[in-house]
Protein backbone atom coordinates (compact mmCIF):
# COMPACT_ATOMS: atom_id res chain seq x y z
CA UNK A 1 0.00 0.00 0.00
CA UNK A 2 1.35 3.62 -0.76
CA UNK A 3 1.35 6.36 1.57
CA UNK A 4 -0.92 9.31 1.13
CA UNK A 5 -0.31 12.91 1.78
CA UNK A 6 -2.67 16.12 2.08
CA UNK A 7 -0.36 18.25 -0.08
CA UNK A 8 -3.06 21.31 -0.25
CA UNK A 9 -5.96 22.68 1.10
CA UNK A 10 -8.60 25.59 -0.33
CA UNK A 11 -11.01 27.17 0.86
CA UNK A 12 -13.86 29.56 -0.65
CA UNK A 13 -15.95 31.50 1.60
CA UNK A 14 -18.77 34.03 0.12
CA UNK A 15 -18.18 38.08 1.26
CA UNK A 16 -21.35 38.63 2.13
CA UNK A 17 -22.44 38.41 6.05
CA UNK A 18 -25.73 38.01 7.97
CA UNK A 19 -25.71 38.76 11.35
CA UNK A 20 -27.82 37.13 14.63
CA UNK A 21 -29.28 40.35 14.58
CA UNK A 22 -30.46 40.82 11.21
CA UNK A 23 -31.47 37.37 10.89
CA UNK A 24 -33.78 37.58 14.17
CA UNK A 25 -35.51 40.95 13.35
CA UNK A 26 -36.39 39.37 9.67
CA UNK A 27 -37.54 36.26 11.35
CA UNK A 28 -39.78 37.89 14.02
CA UNK A 29 -40.95 40.49 11.35
CA UNK A 30 -42.73 37.88 9.94
CA UNK A 31 -43.76 35.83 12.75
CA UNK A 32 -45.51 39.07 13.54
CA UNK A 33 -47.35 38.76 10.51
CA UNK A 34 -47.87 35.48 10.77
CA UNK A 35 -49.56 35.37 14.48
CA UNK A 36 -52.45 37.81 13.15
CA UNK A 37 -53.15 34.95 11.34
CA UNK A 38 -53.12 32.53 13.72
CA UNK A 39 -55.19 34.87 15.83
CA UNK A 40 -57.76 35.42 13.86
CA UNK A 41 -57.87 31.39 13.20
CA UNK A 42 -57.62 30.62 16.93
CA UNK A 43 -53.98 28.91 16.81
CA UNK A 44 -51.57 29.34 19.18
CA UNK A 45 -48.99 31.92 18.43
CA UNK A 46 -45.31 31.54 16.86
CA UNK A 47 -42.34 31.67 19.36
CA UNK A 48 -40.42 34.37 18.51
CA UNK A 49 -36.53 33.91 18.45
CA UNK A 50 -33.45 36.20 19.75
CA UNK A 51 -29.69 36.69 18.55
CA UNK A 52 -28.73 36.00 22.62
CA UNK A 53 -30.98 32.40 22.39
CA UNK A 54 -28.76 31.65 18.74
CA UNK A 55 -25.82 31.98 20.31
CA UNK A 56 -26.38 30.69 23.58
CA UNK A 57 -28.02 27.43 21.71
CA UNK A 58 -25.22 27.22 18.94
CA UNK A 59 -22.17 29.19 19.81
CA UNK A 60 -22.93 31.60 16.16
CA UNK A 61 -22.70 35.19 15.68
CA UNK A 62 -22.71 35.25 12.13
CA UNK A 63 -22.44 33.73 9.10
CA UNK A 64 -20.95 34.03 5.64
CA UNK A 65 -24.01 33.84 2.55
CA UNK A 66 -23.78 32.83 -1.24
CA UNK A 67 -26.40 35.32 -1.47
CA UNK A 68 -27.95 38.07 0.76
CA UNK A 69 -30.27 39.27 -1.72
CA UNK A 70 -33.74 37.63 -0.62
CA UNK A 71 -32.97 36.02 2.64
CA UNK A 72 -34.24 39.06 4.89
CA UNK A 73 -37.23 39.77 2.88
CA UNK A 74 -40.32 38.95 4.72
CA UNK A 75 -41.88 38.03 1.35
CA UNK A 76 -39.30 35.57 0.12
CA UNK A 77 -36.73 34.45 2.74
CA UNK A 78 -34.39 32.39 0.55
CA UNK A 79 -31.75 33.72 -1.20
CA UNK A 80 -32.10 34.62 -4.90
CA UNK A 81 -29.64 32.78 -7.03
CA UNK A 82 -30.65 33.57 -10.83
CA UNK A 83 -30.83 30.40 -13.26
CA UNK A 84 -28.41 29.58 -15.55
CA UNK A 85 -28.15 27.70 -18.87
CA UNK A 86 -27.45 24.59 -18.90
CA UNK A 87 -24.27 25.23 -20.92
CA UNK A 88 -22.88 27.67 -17.94
CA UNK A 89 -20.93 26.61 -15.27
CA UNK A 90 -23.16 25.43 -12.21
CA UNK A 91 -22.87 27.32 -9.62
CA UNK A 92 -22.08 25.06 -6.84
CA UNK A 93 -19.40 23.61 -9.95
CA UNK A 94 -18.15 27.00 -9.88
CA UNK A 95 -17.99 27.65 -6.34
CA UNK A 96 -16.53 24.07 -5.31
CA UNK A 97 -13.57 24.85 -8.33
CA UNK A 98 -12.49 28.31 -6.73
CA UNK A 99 -11.75 26.04 -3.55
CA UNK A 100 -10.08 23.37 -6.14
CA UNK A 101 -7.71 26.53 -7.38
CA UNK A 102 -6.92 27.12 -4.01
CA UNK A 103 -5.90 24.02 -2.96
CA UNK A 104 -3.91 22.65 -6.16
CA UNK A 105 -2.30 26.45 -5.81
CA UNK A 106 -1.18 26.09 -2.27
CA UNK A 107 0.42 22.51 -3.36
CA UNK A 108 1.99 23.57 -6.38
CA UNK A 109 0.79 20.80 -8.46
CA UNK A 110 -0.85 21.53 -12.14
CA UNK A 111 -4.71 20.22 -11.95
CA UNK A 112 -3.85 18.21 -15.47
CA UNK A 113 -1.57 16.19 -12.49
CA UNK A 114 -5.05 15.41 -10.72
CA UNK A 115 -6.57 11.93 -11.61
CA UNK A 116 -9.98 11.84 -9.45
CA UNK A 117 -12.19 14.96 -8.04
CA UNK A 118 -14.57 13.56 -5.80
CA UNK A 119 -17.55 16.12 -5.02
CA UNK A 120 -18.78 15.88 -1.25
CA UNK A 121 -21.36 17.64 -0.07
CA UNK A 122 -24.43 17.36 1.98
CA UNK A 123 -26.36 19.21 -0.80
CA UNK A 124 -26.01 18.73 -4.41
CA UNK A 125 -27.21 20.96 -6.83
CA UNK A 126 -28.70 17.89 -9.31
CA UNK A 127 -28.44 14.40 -9.95
CA UNK A 128 -26.66 14.53 -13.25
CA UNK A 129 -24.91 15.22 -14.85
CA UNK A 130 -22.41 14.82 -11.47
CA UNK A 131 -21.21 18.33 -10.22
CA UNK A 132 -17.89 16.15 -9.54
CA UNK A 133 -17.59 16.11 -13.44
CA UNK A 134 -18.26 19.59 -13.82
CA UNK A 135 -15.79 20.82 -11.67
CA UNK A 136 -13.16 18.10 -13.25
CA UNK A 137 -13.65 19.47 -16.44
CA UNK A 138 -13.62 23.34 -15.05
CA UNK A 139 -10.76 23.52 -13.24
CA UNK A 140 -8.69 21.02 -16.11
CA UNK A 141 -8.21 17.96 -14.20
CA UNK A 142 -8.04 14.16 -15.93
CA UNK A 143 -9.01 10.65 -15.18
CA UNK A 144 -12.61 10.20 -13.39
CA UNK A 145 -15.07 12.21 -11.20
CA UNK A 146 -17.91 11.35 -9.22
CA UNK A 147 -20.23 12.89 -6.70
CA UNK A 148 -20.75 11.84 -2.74
CA UNK A 149 -23.38 12.90 -0.37
CA UNK A 150 -23.32 11.66 3.37
CA UNK A 151 -25.03 14.78 5.17
CA UNK A 152 -22.36 16.42 7.35
CA UNK A 153 -19.62 13.96 7.07
CA UNK A 154 -19.75 13.92 2.92
CA UNK A 155 -16.29 15.60 3.10
CA UNK A 156 -14.94 13.07 5.32
CA UNK A 157 -16.52 9.89 3.57
CA UNK A 158 -14.97 11.40 0.37
CA UNK A 159 -11.72 11.86 2.05
CA UNK A 160 -11.88 8.23 3.00
CA UNK A 161 -12.70 7.05 -0.59
CA UNK A 162 -9.64 9.01 -1.82
CA UNK A 163 -7.54 7.66 0.53
CA UNK A 164 -8.05 4.29 0.06
CA UNK A 165 -8.17 4.21 -3.82
CA UNK A 166 -4.80 6.29 -3.47
CA UNK A 167 -3.34 3.92 -1.43
CA UNK A 168 -4.06 0.93 -3.32
CA UNK A 169 -2.54 2.25 -6.54
CA UNK A 170 -6.39 2.99 -8.34
CA UNK A 171 -5.28 6.76 -8.48
CA UNK A 172 -2.29 8.78 -8.06
CA UNK A 173 -3.60 12.34 -7.03
CA UNK A 174 -7.65 13.48 -5.98
CA UNK A 175 -9.18 16.08 -5.37
CA UNK A 176 -11.81 16.01 -2.71
CA UNK A 177 -14.12 19.11 -2.97
CA UNK A 178 -16.85 20.70 -1.08
CA UNK A 179 -19.13 23.01 -2.49
CA UNK A 180 -21.82 23.60 0.70
CA UNK A 181 -24.27 26.13 -0.86
CA UNK A 182 -26.81 25.15 1.85
CA UNK A 183 -28.37 28.49 2.51
CA UNK A 184 -30.46 27.80 -0.61
CA UNK A 185 -31.87 24.51 0.97
CA UNK A 186 -33.00 25.95 4.27
CA UNK A 187 -36.23 26.87 5.54
CA UNK A 188 -35.95 30.58 7.26
CA UNK A 189 -39.22 30.35 8.44
CA UNK A 190 -38.54 27.74 10.79
CA UNK A 191 -36.85 28.86 14.48
CA UNK A 192 -35.22 25.63 14.80
CA UNK A 193 -32.80 25.84 12.05
CA UNK A 194 -32.89 29.21 10.31
CA UNK A 195 -30.19 30.45 12.16
CA UNK A 196 -27.91 27.97 11.67
CA UNK A 197 -26.35 27.01 8.42
CA UNK A 198 -23.73 29.79 6.52
CA UNK A 199 -22.11 28.59 3.03
CA UNK A 200 -18.61 27.45 2.54
CA UNK A 201 -16.40 25.51 -0.29
CA UNK A 202 -13.17 23.35 0.48
CA UNK A 203 -11.05 21.24 -1.13
CA UNK A 204 -7.98 18.68 -0.24
CA UNK A 205 -5.79 17.52 -2.49
CA UNK A 206 -4.53 14.62 -1.85
CA UNK A 207 -1.19 12.36 -3.28
CA UNK A 208 -0.07 8.83 -3.46
CA UNK A 209 3.60 8.80 -2.39
CA UNK A 210 6.03 5.67 -3.15
CA UNK A 211 8.53 6.44 -1.18
CA UNK A 212 9.50 7.38 2.49
CA UNK A 213 9.86 10.92 1.80
CA UNK A 214 8.86 13.82 4.30
CA UNK A 215 7.21 16.96 3.03
CA UNK A 216 7.50 19.42 5.57
CA UNK A 217 4.29 20.91 6.41
CA UNK A 218 2.28 18.81 5.25
CA UNK A 219 -0.06 15.59 6.45
CA UNK A 220 0.02 12.29 5.93
CA UNK A 221 -3.04 10.51 6.40
CA UNK A 222 -2.73 7.38 8.42
CA UNK A 223 -6.14 6.02 8.49
CA UNK A 224 -9.70 7.09 8.26
CA UNK A 225 -13.11 5.42 9.32
CA UNK A 226 -17.03 6.00 8.73
CA UNK A 227 -19.48 4.92 10.68
CA UNK A 228 -23.78 5.18 9.60
CA UNK A 229 -26.28 4.43 11.82
CA UNK A 230 -30.07 5.27 10.36
CA UNK A 231 -32.23 7.95 12.00
CA UNK A 232 -34.82 10.50 10.72
CA UNK A 233 -33.38 13.19 13.27
CA UNK A 234 -31.98 15.21 10.65
CA UNK A 235 -33.45 15.08 7.71
CA UNK A 236 -34.75 16.54 4.28
CA UNK A 237 -37.45 15.61 1.74
CA UNK A 238 -36.59 17.61 -1.00
CA UNK A 239 -37.10 15.64 -4.04
CA UNK A 240 -37.96 14.96 -8.02
CA UNK A 241 -40.70 13.14 -5.97
CA UNK A 242 -42.58 15.60 -4.45
CA UNK A 243 -44.11 16.41 -7.87
CA UNK A 244 -45.29 12.97 -8.13
CA UNK A 245 -46.59 13.08 -5.10
CA UNK A 246 -48.89 16.26 -5.81
CA UNK A 247 -52.16 16.86 -7.69
CA UNK A 248 -50.56 20.07 -9.10
CA UNK A 249 -47.61 18.89 -10.95
CA UNK A 250 -46.88 22.50 -12.22
CA UNK A 251 -45.47 23.11 -8.85
CA UNK A 252 -42.97 21.32 -6.44
CA UNK A 253 -43.79 22.66 -2.75
CA UNK A 254 -40.87 23.44 -0.77
CA UNK A 255 -42.83 23.64 2.64
CA UNK A 256 -42.27 20.93 5.03
CA UNK A 257 -39.57 19.31 2.50
CA UNK A 258 -36.61 21.23 3.41
CA UNK A 259 -34.39 20.91 6.34
CA UNK A 260 -35.69 19.39 9.24
CA UNK A 261 -33.85 18.47 12.73
CA UNK A 262 -35.22 17.28 16.68
CA UNK A 263 -32.43 19.17 18.11
CA UNK A 264 -31.98 18.19 21.38
CA UNK A 265 -32.33 14.52 20.28
CA UNK A 266 -30.02 15.15 17.80
CA UNK A 267 -27.33 16.75 20.32
CA UNK A 268 -27.46 13.93 22.56
CA UNK A 269 -27.17 11.18 20.05
CA UNK A 270 -24.59 12.43 17.93
CA UNK A 271 -22.73 13.49 21.28
CA UNK A 272 -22.67 10.11 22.84
CA UNK A 273 -21.91 8.37 19.53
CA UNK A 274 -19.24 10.97 18.41
CA UNK A 275 -17.29 10.52 21.78
CA UNK A 276 -17.33 7.29 21.24
CA UNK A 277 -16.18 6.82 17.82
CA UNK A 278 -13.15 9.22 18.71
CA UNK A 279 -12.21 7.11 21.50
CA UNK A 280 -12.34 3.94 19.81
CA UNK A 281 -10.60 5.06 16.10
CA UNK A 282 -7.74 6.88 18.66
CA UNK A 283 -7.47 3.44 20.67
CA UNK A 284 -6.99 0.97 17.36
CA UNK A 285 -3.79 3.22 16.91
CA UNK A 286 -2.50 2.89 20.30
CA UNK A 287 -3.43 6.53 21.10
CA UNK A 288 -5.60 8.35 23.43
CA UNK A 289 -7.26 12.15 23.22
CA UNK A 290 -4.21 13.55 25.08
CA UNK A 291 -1.87 12.56 22.69
CA UNK A 292 -3.57 13.82 19.81
CA UNK A 293 -2.38 17.61 19.61
CA UNK A 294 -5.61 18.86 17.65
CA UNK A 295 -9.32 17.94 16.60
CA UNK A 296 -10.79 19.86 13.73
CA UNK A 297 -14.56 19.12 14.64
CA UNK A 298 -17.47 19.09 12.77
CA UNK A 299 -18.63 22.38 13.23
CA UNK A 300 -22.24 22.25 13.70
CA UNK A 301 -22.36 23.34 17.34
CA UNK A 302 -20.29 24.39 19.87
CA UNK A 303 -21.78 23.04 23.38
CA UNK A 304 -21.45 20.27 21.07
CA UNK A 305 -17.69 19.99 20.63
CA UNK A 306 -17.22 21.07 24.05
CA UNK A 307 -19.16 17.76 25.34
CA UNK A 308 -17.90 15.70 23.03
CA UNK A 309 -14.80 16.17 24.09
CA UNK A 310 -14.97 16.80 27.36
CA UNK A 311 -16.18 12.77 27.84
CA UNK A 312 -13.10 11.83 25.66
CA UNK A 313 -10.74 13.83 28.12
CA UNK A 314 -12.04 14.10 31.02
CA UNK A 315 -11.89 18.13 31.62
CA UNK A 316 -12.72 21.12 29.62
CA UNK A 317 -10.65 21.63 25.95
CA UNK A 318 -9.95 24.94 24.87
CA UNK A 319 -9.44 26.80 21.23
CA UNK A 320 -6.21 26.18 20.79
CA UNK A 321 -6.73 21.70 20.79
CA UNK A 322 -9.64 21.80 19.32
CA UNK A 323 -10.52 25.43 16.87
CA UNK A 324 -13.89 26.26 15.98
CA UNK A 325 -14.86 28.72 13.91
CA UNK A 326 -19.14 28.82 14.30
CA UNK A 327 -19.11 32.51 15.75
CA UNK A 328 -18.16 33.98 12.36
CA UNK A 329 -19.39 31.32 9.68
CA UNK A 330 -21.89 29.22 11.43
CA UNK A 331 -22.58 25.69 10.46
CA UNK A 332 -21.05 24.98 6.94
CA UNK A 333 -22.16 21.55 7.11
CA UNK A 334 -19.38 19.31 5.40
CA UNK A 335 -17.19 22.17 4.79
CA UNK A 336 -17.18 23.18 8.32
CA UNK A 337 -14.09 20.67 9.61
CA UNK A 338 -11.92 21.40 6.61
CA UNK A 339 -11.95 25.13 7.31
CA UNK A 340 -11.17 24.87 10.85
CA UNK A 341 -8.23 22.50 9.63
CA UNK A 342 -6.80 25.12 6.90
CA UNK A 343 -7.26 28.10 9.35
CA UNK A 344 -5.69 26.10 12.12
CA UNK A 345 -2.58 24.35 11.25
CA UNK A 346 0.32 26.08 10.34
CA UNK A 347 1.25 25.93 14.27
CA UNK A 348 2.03 22.32 14.56
CA UNK A 349 5.22 20.50 14.71
CA UNK A 350 6.38 17.50 13.09
CA UNK A 351 5.37 14.60 14.48
CA UNK A 352 2.03 16.06 15.87
CA UNK A 353 -0.74 13.94 15.69
CA UNK A 354 -4.34 15.80 14.58
CA UNK A 355 -7.57 14.02 14.09
CA UNK A 356 -10.50 15.17 11.53
CA UNK A 357 -13.82 14.39 13.17
CA UNK A 358 -17.15 14.88 11.25
CA UNK A 359 -20.88 13.36 12.09
CA UNK A 360 -24.86 14.44 11.06
CA UNK A 361 -27.53 13.12 9.36
CA UNK A 362 -27.53 9.81 8.40
CA UNK A 363 -26.63 9.34 11.13
CA UNK A 364 -23.15 9.46 9.79
CA UNK A 365 -19.77 9.78 11.34
CA UNK A 366 -16.26 10.11 9.53
CA UNK A 367 -12.89 10.61 10.90
CA UNK A 368 -9.68 10.61 9.87
CA UNK A 369 -6.30 10.53 11.54
CA UNK A 370 -3.56 12.73 10.35
CA UNK A 371 0.56 13.41 11.15
CA UNK A 372 2.54 16.35 10.43
CA UNK A 373 5.72 15.57 8.66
Amino acid sequence: MKRVIISGTGVSIPDAVISNEELVESFNGWVDRENLSRQAQGLDPLQKSSADFIYHASGIKRRHVYAREGILDLDRMAPHIPARDDDELSVTAEFGAQAANAALQEAGIDAEEVDLVICAGSHLQRLYPSIGIEIQQAIGAKGAAFDLSLGCSSAASGLHVAFNLLRSGAHRRALVVTPELITAHLNFRDRQTHFIFGDAATALLLEAVDDDRQVEGRFEVLDTRNWTQFSNNIRSNFSYLNRAAQEDTSVIQSEGNLIKQQGNRVFKDVTVASHRFIVDFLAEHGRTPETVRRFWLHQANARMNQMILKLAFGREIGHDIAPTILEELGNTAAAGAIVALHQNHKDMKADDYGLLCTYGAGYSIGGALLRMM
